[in-house]
């Protein structure tokens, strides 16, 4: 057949004729609708389409500073929601990094108005944002994605059953953005994220990491990944749960006669049921050892006093950090602005039902995490030492868990004090291209609590650093 076929495209040649097929060509165009401009790039090659807003006015002031929010559709009726900023320093060469609130099911915007974007709001004050100083994009481009679909702005069908399904449609969506911004292409990409991030950031990066390697798409420059109380794997953090209740540095929840009960619970009827769950894989042994560890330890030692499960030293009812963002999204004139479609849904029940229903959240994701380190990926794992719900001494046990080739040097080592100009805000140690980092005074949003020792952390991992004291 090889030779056929060059006898007709030599024929052809000689004719003057073409064989081959006309260029696909993309597409792009402003459509306008009540006022507000919308920009479309559709793409030839994926079929991808990208629909967004420039330069709202919302959150982000910083004169001359872009800002992009939109849906990149990821698959038929698949609007994953996204909102994007330049960087205020340097932007034409800053890197690139992606922001992933966890849940299962929680969207990014938690993350973009409590902990590390543009603007913030203070407690008890109108709904209405303020600079914040200490944002990522001081240093890198950011993009805020909504989750999986469901979440947050992001609406349409949600296929996502499971962390593992929902890596596929974070890689589209990051194929789309470059092809919108093919400007982005070539720069140092980073993965951050928090709580259920413990699961999405390894399998995230992973993914991408397989699809570079499968030469899939555009190749994606990942160069770093970072989670701040994680939940990584069940078996370690589970038991952890006891431990922190009992022995903390801020208040005992529970006395040691309460402590040996629960241990014997975890070790009785929790342990087996996630090792079943391990052996098998099977959705319904999973979702087994998920009901089994929260019936038996989770659920009743976050009722055994009126405390915070985010922030131990706070009551229950906590201002902080401040819920008024939700209600700032829900303006018309805000909605209308940023090209949002859908109301705003900050952790809603139906997707994360889905992830339920796998038995998703006692899987270990620390094999995933371990491939992620092993291949060089500047990785650091951190946590405020005053949340309960994914606490620093299980998120420390799962960091010497990880299987590299400095995992012994890492896991002897002791923690030192994490300096920022000099200020004591931690401790932390390092091995290779692996950091881990317990925060002083701050709760399950690291970044809201201790805001200028977070983007010291995030600026040297996005430089491909281990953490260091400044």
């Amino acid at each position: 057949m090889r030779f056929f076929s060059s006898f007709l495209a030599s024929a052809a040649a000689l004719a003057g004729l073409s064989l081959a097929a006309p260029a696909l060509k993309d597409k792009r165009s402003m459509v306008e609708r009540d006022g507000v401009k919308y920009n479309v790039f559709e793409h030839a090659a994926t079929g991808a389409k990208i629909e967004f807003v420039s330069n709202s006015g919302i959150c982000e002031k910083t004169p001359g500073v872009k800002q992009y929010s939109g849906y990149l559709s990821v698959g038929t009726n698949m609007n994953m929601w996204f909102w994007f900023f330049e960087a205020r320093n340097n932007p034409t060469t800053a890197p690139l990094a992606a922001w992933f609130n966890g849940g299962p099911g929680c969207s990014s915007m938690i993350g973009l108005f409590q902990e590390n974007g543009p603007c913030k709001f203070n407690v008890g004050s109108s709904n209405v944002p303020v600079n914040n100083t200490n944002s990522f994009n001081n240093y890198a481009n950011m993009i805020y994605i909504d989750q999986p679909i469901g979440v947050g702005f992001s609406y349409g069908t949600d296929d996502v059953t499971s962390t593992e399904t929902a890596a596929p449609y974070v890689w589209k969506l990051i194929q789309a953005f470059y092809a919108s911004f093919p400007e982005y292409k070539s720069r140092d990409f980073g993965i951050f994220t928090e709580s259920y991030g413990g699961h999405y950031g390894p399998e995230f990066a992973k993914y991408i990491l397989d699809q570079n390697k499968a030469k899939a798409g555009e190749n994606i420059n990942l160069v770093a990944l970072g989670i701040n109380n994680g939940w990584f794997d069940a078996t370690i953090q589970e038991k952890a749960y006891i431990q922190y209740s009992y022995n903390n540095t801020y208040k005992a929840l529970i006395s040691q006669s309460q402590y040996n009960t629960y241990m014997t619970r975890y070790t009785n009827q929790c342990l087996p049921a996630l090792k079943k769950c391990t052996s098998s894989g099977s959705n319904t042994d999973c979702q087994n050892a998920d009901n089994t560890c929260y019936n038996q330890i989770e659920g009743p030692l976050s009722s055994v006093s009126d405390f915070d499960v985010y922030d131990i030293r706070a009551p229950s009812d906590d201002p902080e950090p401040p819920a008024n963002y939700a209600t700032y999204l829900t303006q018309s004139s805000v909605i209308k602005a940023i090209g949002a479609k859908s109301t705003y849904q900050e952790c809603p029940n139906a997707p994360y039902n889905k992830f339920a229903s796998t038995g998703d959240n006692p899987r270990s994701f620390l094999d995933e995490l371990s491939e992620v380190v092993s291949a060089g990926i500047t990785t650091v794992i951190w946590a405020g030492d005053a949340d309960w719900i994914c606490n620093w001494f299980g998120v420390l046990d799962s960091a010497n868990a990880i299987k590299y080739s400095g995992q012994t040097a890492f896991a002897s080592k002791a923690l030192s004090s994490y300096t920022v100009n000099g200020k004591q805000g931690g401790t932390f140690k390092t091995q290779d291209n692996l950091s881990f980092l317990r925060v002083f005074g701050a709760g399950h949003e690291v970044m809201y609590y201790q805001p200028a020792l977070s983007l010291q952390v995030f600026k040297q991992t996005m430089q491909k650093q281990a953490i260091k004291s400044t």
